[in-house]
């Protein structure tokens, strides 16, 4: 059975998925066989496995970082937010419904056998767990029933290390209520503490520190700098978002949908050396740019409804009536069609007009397609004739089934022989998640550049797989330095005692 070792956070955000994924890549380093586990993720960044099953985002990255396979076990809960109260419940990978708060708090005491299952099935097949906690786990309110912080510590015998983020400030007073928060039974699982994102000099914090150890009784492990990594982000606190970069040859601009889900689909396109891509949140922020995606979605129709209201839809539809590219993926895809129907009330029930940019409908469905693709783009006619023939490996995840009408083709043919999409001079929609990765999207850049007269390179081209193994051994040196290991080692092995 695998030893654990657990990261909580004072709060989310607090970087504990990146510490976690840093620590599977370097006990992978060291000969060990590692996975990562999160019994509960909330996140609308979610993966499609071999199987077929659903998992969050951030444990993938974190399998990647341990050069293992993704799997449900790794993730058995994932809750995915319609809406402000309630989310799209999965476990084990499948839908069970989707549940407002309350009700999804009564459930949740039936999912501790799962949790445990998973968990024992994954520590049976490794060496290492590394196990990520959600939010704080002094949320008093919440830990009568945790599956999450010290209720999967309690489940898997771990010791813990509390991160706090010293960027945002009071860094020590969150560490310290934290801790006087918690159980006596619980404190007992804390280890060592954290400080993560800091900037400046470390002789100048070091006094801090040891004021620190005395109060809460337990050693600070490292302080680990503010790191510039590029790897796949897990929810709407990306610093993606906001992030301003210096103007590029293109301007690509992403819809920033308030239910925005797979945003990750778009870094691969940010990596290119020509491409600036902004994400945009009204309608005076969208400008003229050379391409404007609209992203995939968990509410379709809620999300319409924000971009014909604050009058994104109008400005998108200028841009198109003058030859502006047009993409949409998955529920943007859906948007652009002429209609939405929802018969089954799996959204918000009724129907409602699309975009009116692709002539397709959409009817909503109870059961939500998952499934690994690959596909070929069809023959096509005008701006996106130049991407015949190219390839693209991805996922579906929707619950939709979008059929064409007259006036529109299928954008391109999948492996099962099924089409998908459509496109419409320079419209274009697609179900397929982690399309820009490979050789579509360099090809969908090359027709930009050359669209607007432009012969500039596209920089260094490496894969996905490659690019995403730099950064992660970027980010194991960087905690190789800024934590103590050999510490760190000395608690896994002494677990609990």
């Amino acid at each position: 059975m695998a030893k654990a070792i657990m990261i909580q956070g004072t709060m989310s955000n607090a970087g504990k998925s990146l510490v976690c994924a840093g620590l599977c890549r370097i006990f992978k380093q060291d000969g060990y066989k590692v996975a990562p586990f999160k019994s509960q993720n909330m996140a609308l960044n979610s993966f499609i496995t071999n199987e077929g099953l659903e998992m969050g985002r951030a444990q993938v990255m974190q399998a990647e970082a341990a050069c293992t396979e993704p799997s449900v076990l790794m993730n058995p809960i994932l809750l995915k937010p319609t809406n402000d109260v309630g989310s799209q419940v999965i476990v084990n990978g499948e839908v069970v419904g989707t549940m407002d708060a309350m009700d999804y708090f009564a459930y949740k005491k039936t999912l501790r056998p799962v949790v445990v299952e998973a968990y024992q099935k994954l520590a049976a097949q490794n060496d290492i767990i590394v196990i990520e906690g959600a939010g704080s786990p002094a949320e008093i309110n919440l830990k009568g029933e945790d599956i999450v912080n010290m209720g999967m510590a309690e489940i898997a015998g771990a010791p813990v290390l509390l991160v706090g983020d010293i960027d945002r400030g009071g860094v020590f007073a969150g560490i310290y209520g934290t801790v006087a928060l918690l159980e006596a039974c619980e404190r007992e699982h804390i280890k060592g503490i954290i400080i993560n994102k800091f900037r400046g000099d470390l002789e100048i914090l070091r006094p801090g520190l040891s004021m620190l150890e005395n109060l809460v009784k337990r050693p600070v492990v490292g302080v680990v700098p503010y790191l510039h990594l590029d790897l796949d982000d897990e929810d709407s606190l990306s610093e993606r978002f906001t992030q301003q970069s210096l103007p590029k040859a293109l301007d690509i601009a992403v819809i920033r949908l308030p239910r925005i889900s797979n945003f990750t689909d778009f870094n691969a396109l940010s990596r290119m050396e020509p491409v600036g891509l902004r994400y945009v949140a009204s309608a005076d922020e969208l400008k003229e740019p050379d391409l404007i995606i609209l992203p995939g979605t968990k509410n379709t129709m809620g999300d319409l409804m924000w971009l014909r209201q604050n009058g994104l839809e109008t400005a998108i539809k200028k841009r198109a009536s003058v030859g502006t590219p047009i993409i949409g993926v998955c529920g943007g895809y859906q948007m652009l069609g002429l209609e939405l129907s929802d018969p089954n009330k799996v959204e918000q029930g009724g129907s409602m007009r699309g975009s009116e940019l692709l002539a397709v409908r959409t009817v909503f469905e109870p059961e939500k397609v998952r499934t690994r693709v690959q596909g070929k783009v069809l023959a096509l006619t005008g701006n996106f004739a130049k991407l015949a023939q190219t390839v693209f490996d991805g996922y579906e995840i929707h619950m939709g089934r979008t059929v064409l009408q007259e006036g529109a083709v299928p954008f391109a043919v999948l492996a099962n022989g099924v089409k998908d999409g459509a496109v419409a001079g320079n419209i274009l929609g697609s179900y397929v998640h982690g399309l820009f990765d490979g050789v579509f999207g360099t090809a969908l850049v090359q027709m930009l550049l050359k669209q607007k007269g432009l012969q500039e390179g596209l920089g260094e081209i490496m894969s996905a797989e490659a690019y995403k193994n730099k950064q992660y051994d970027a980010l194991a040196a960087a905690l190789r330095q800024s934590l103590d290991l050999p510490q760190i080692y000395r608690i896994l092995e002494a677990g609990l005692a």
